[in-house]
């Protein structure tokens, strides 16, 4: 953005230059307005991307795609966004679902690991899959339980495919070194909990209150 200088200078040599002059402060004032309005068109091009849009805006995100918000956070709505787009292409092979939950998750394809219960040694089950590896990190960050993830999976899945269970991997493991701490990424954490691993949990699809998907 151009400064009151810039502005000064293209006037014509019959005008007083000076900044405290009364056509100074004129443009001052001008130069003012021009930076909000030039602020507002950069928020509107930034909140075209669904990761920094905020409120409303979203809302038309969700209007254009039919995915409407309940009583979802900003940032349980964009995860909502990004599946319900992600799903719209998705053609339900283990594959694509994998790609549709680490978009909405903004994680690795790595970090989502699923296994089908067909061949399952101990419960085998047809048209069922177990997700045993999910980043519980990243549904923490956007406020989102177990539950209410699992209803995005369920609407990923084809239909008359069952989600028997999903373990959400934390990253805490036992020391390397016999009878000694290690306060890293995987350890316990130090006394000012800066560093440790976390903890992860299994969640067997029950009851609790529903996303709107």
């Amino acid at each position: 953005m151009f400064s009151v200088k810039d502005m000064m200078m293209r006037l014509t040599d019959v005008f007083n230059k000076n900044p405290n002059s009364n056509i100074g402060k004129l443009i001052s004032i001008l130069h003012g307005q021009l930076n909000d309005l030039n602020d507002t068109f950069e928020t509107i091009r930034e909140w075209r991307n669904i990761d920094k849009a905020r409120g409303t805006t979203l809302d038309r995100f969700g209007s254009n795609i039919v995915q409407p918000r309940g009583a979802a956070t900003d940032e349980v709505y964009r995860v909502l966004l990004k599946s319900k787009i992600a799903r719209n292409l998705s053609k339900a092979d283990i594959n694509t679902i994998i790609r549709v939950l680490a978009l909405a998750l903004d994680c690795d394809y790595s970090d989502i690991r699923i296994k089908p219960k067909y061949n399952d040694p101990n419960e085998p089950e047809p048209a069922a899959l177990s997700l045993i590896r999910v980043p519980i990190k990243r549904l923490n960050e956007v406020g989102m339980s177990p539950m209410q993830f699992g209803q995005i999976i369920q609407k990923t899945v084809a239909a008359g495919v069952r989600v028997a269970q999903i373990e959400l991997s934390g990253t805490f493991r036992l020391s390397s070194v016999y009878d000694q701490l290690e306060h890293d990424q995987f350890g316990l954490s130090d006394p000012a909990m800066t560093t440790g691993g976390s903890l992860g949990e299994v969640f067997v699809p029950g009851y609790d209150y529903s996303l709107p998907i």
